[in-house]
């Protein structure tokens, strides 16, 4: 992922912090966040928030076990160059296929990002089911 054009030309990013069952993004978001500006997703009621990451010292347990960012929020977002985006499954076409909540089929139209969906290769399959107006990936990154 790192070395894709378009993350490499980003200044803002937007990623998530895994669970146990996802692609590992710890250690890439440590990494990058000495060169980059992070975002990472909190949930608040039925919807994403994104905040700036400042380091794991300010990460606390948010809804579902997941580790979010307790700084400050972030609203622009035009500016979000690069958006890293989990899945359960996702298709040759780009579409994606989520956890069934909703929350990033909200999030995604209002990013105008470059947008990456990110899996292990036993989640890529030929078709998953898509609405017209769900939102597709620009990319999908197979992690091994």
């Amino acid at each position: 992922m790192e070395a894709h054009p378009a993350f490499r030309a980003a200044r803002i990013v937007l990623l998530y912090y895994s669970l146990n069952d996802e692609v590992n993004t710890h250690e890439f978001i440590r990494k990058w966040s000495r060169k980059k500006q992070i975002l990472l997703p909190v949930v608040v009621g039925n919807e994403l928030e994104l905040r700036f990451y400042t380091g794991p010292q300010d990460l606390t347990t948010g809804s579902y076990h997941i580790e979010e960012p307790t700084g400050e929020r972030f609203t622009d977002y035009q500016a979000i160059d690069f958006a890293v985006i989990p899945g359960v499954a996702f298709d040759l076409a780009g579409n994606r296929l989520g956890r069934g909540k909703g929350y990033y089929d909200r999030l995604l139209p209002l990013l105008p990002a470059f947008k990456a969906g990110i899996c292990f290769p036993f989640q890529l399959m030929e078709e998953v089911p898509a609405e017209p107006f769900d939102i597709r990936m620009d990319t999908v990154i197979t992690i091994r």
